[in-house]
């Protein structure tokens, strides 16, 4: 039974988008409780602003050269190879798959061993800020944790490969036992080792992540092959593709390398309140946005390739309703029960009141742009189906130019006395915190992050023409109209159970956010049963495994 359900398919978008919520919503709570572990034990001090910006390298490979490049590359090429009618594997679908793990692999050991080597170069351009024992503890962990993207390369063409024949459970069990590996490092390694426990936790993690998407893998009828042959046609399609793609998909982790860089020369802390608050917002980004671009993309690239425009132009309408009937609320919630939510997950051991308020508000802040987050990933997926990757990196290059200005701009305003200084203050209730200027880098995230969703929309009106304009607007209504009846329900269940529990306890604030959160959310779903949303019927009409 377990066998079945571990090697089973989905079959359409909606139920494989609800898998990866599922898995996503137990990721991220692990994320949450890992978030809640690293606040408790280290505080947002210097040492997890060291841990988080050993980080970014690594990361950055790994979102340029597998989540961006053959992560995004892969998918559409073999699907030409792999003919569904034929059921099996033919001997060049096998060598596609082989060579690109083949390849691949030396390719992130040469790629990583070279950034090991010059680790300090890029340590200092990431964190110019830090110096001394500060800047040689990043390298070093950043040197440890360069492991982990060649794990996840190897992982990321699996999980292609998955994606294909709609395996999706297997999948989704990965960033599961990913986050169990960093918090397997916190709790049991750190002890041990110290803050290089951290490291070792992350790659464990990654092996994790990879080792269990393998079997499910082979059940689909995958066999290994020694080959290395970087002159094979489907590889040299995917090196073509994976250019651009790649270049466009490495946006999002040169926007978080500059606010890094910033970070690292404002007050000690900066850089941990500022990833504490951005893995907070990317809670519903990530289950609900990337669920959907994930889950979708296999579906507009075999549309696409096979002719298919109207099922196409379908498929990606709905898929933009959803997102958006599931995650503006969501952002309406967050922002509403941001005070809430902080303390409960990070109001912990050495996590203070001011880093407390500072999280607080830049999680408000990020709010403000969680729609277009969660729409972004989709709307790119949606060009590389259609094979167009200049689109994505033109504007991609826009808004990390605009994301650079206003960072740099905001954190200047906000370290001087002066009107927008003071707004920033009153509105979001920083009075007595001497150093704000951390809050201008969620602002300007958000609204980069805004200028690139209505860039990528409008561009792909251009290219496509009118794919359910009136249908998204109409829903973006309903939503809307949902939304104010459940925020007033949320604001006044706030107030007035204020009343009625201790918010000086962990219990008092997660009941009181929880209930009022439960409250918004039937009221929401309520109003919008009411006026009848189409999308209420697509999640209803749940999915079930083939």
């Amino acid at each position: 039974m377990l066998k079945k359900i571990y090697n089973s398919k989905t079959k359409t978008i909606t139920f494989t988008a609800a898998l990866l919520a599922l898995s996503g919503i137990l990721s991220r709570v692990l994320g949450l409780l890992r978030d809640r572990l690293l606040a408790g034990n280290f505080g947002a001090g210097q040492q997890l602003d060291i841990y988080f910006a050993a980080f970014r390298i690594p990361d950055f490979v790994y979102g340029i050269l597998i989540a961006g490049g053959v992560g995004a590359a892969f998918l559409p090429v073999f699907s030409k190879y792999f003919k569904e009618e034929d059921e099996k594997w033919s001997k060049e679908s096998l060598e596609l798959v082989n060579n690109v793990l083949n390849c691949f692999f030396l390719i992130l050991i040469a790629v990583c061993s070279i950034i090991a080597l010059f680790a300090p170069f890029f340590v200092s351009l990431v964190i110019p800020g830090f110096e001394g024992e500060s800047r040689k503890l990043t390298i070093d962990l950043t040197r440890i944790m360069l492991f982990s993207p060649i794990l996840f390369g190897l992982s990321g063409i699996f999980s292609g490969v998955l994606h294909y024949f709609n395996r999706f459970f297997a999948y989704s069990l990965a960033p599961i036992l990913y986050n169990l590996g960093i918090i397997f490092g916190i709790v049991f390694l750190v002890p041990i080792f110290g803050i290089f426990g951290l490291a070792y936790g992350v790659i464990l993690g990654a092996f994790f992540h990879l080792i269990v998407q393998v079997p499910a893998a082979f059940s689909s009828g995958y066999r290994y092959i020694p080959v290395f042959n970087f002159n094979f046609p489907g590889l040299r399609k995917i090196f073509f593709l994976m250019i651009p793609r790649m270049a466009a998909v490495a946006v999002s982790h040169i926007n978080l390398i500059v606010i890094t860089a910033i970070a690292s020369t404002l007050a000690v802390g900066s850089i941990a309140v500022f990833n504490f608050s951005n893995n907070l917002h990317y809670f519903p980004v990530g289950i609900i946005g990337f669920s959907f671009a994930i889950s979708s993309f296999p579906t507009f690239s075999k549309f696409w390739a096979n002719g298919q425009k109207a099922e196409f132009f379908k498929n990606l309408s709905s898929s933009v309703r959803q997102i958006l009937f599931l995650i503006v609320p969501a952002s309406f919630l967050m922002f509403l029960l941001r005070a809430q939510i902080v303390r409960v997950v990070l109001g912990t051991g050495q996590f203070g009141w001011l880093e407390t308020r500072l999280t607080v508000a830049s999680l408000g802040i990020f709010c403000l742009g969680i729609f277009a987050s969660g729409l972004v990933p989709l709307l790119s997926k949606a060009f590389f189906a259609l094979h167009d990757t200049k689109t994505p990196l033109i504007i991609g290059f826009f808004s990390v130019i605009s994301n650079i200005s206003f960072s740099l701009f905001f954190v200047f305003l906000l370290n001087g006395s002066n009107f927008f200084s003071f707004f920033m203050r009153d509105i979001l209730k920083l009075y007595g915190i001497e150093n704000i200027e951390v809050i201008g880098l969620p602002l300007a995230l958000s609204i980069s992050a805004v200028f690139q969703f209505f860039l990528l929309f409008f561009f792909l009106y251009k290219k496509i023409g009118d794919f359910g304009m009136k249908e998204i607007y109409d829903s973006l209504m309903r939503i809307m109209f949902g939304c104010i009846f459940m925020s007033v329900t949320v604001y006044y269940s706030l107030w007035f159970l204020s009343n009625y529990v201790d918010m000086r306890t962990f219990f008092g604030v997660m009941s009181q956010a929880l209930i009022s959160g439960a409250l918004g959310g039937v009221v929401y779903l309520s109003i919008l049963v009411i006026i009848n949303a189409p999308e209420i019927k697509s999640i209803k009409r749940m999915l079930y495994l083939k």
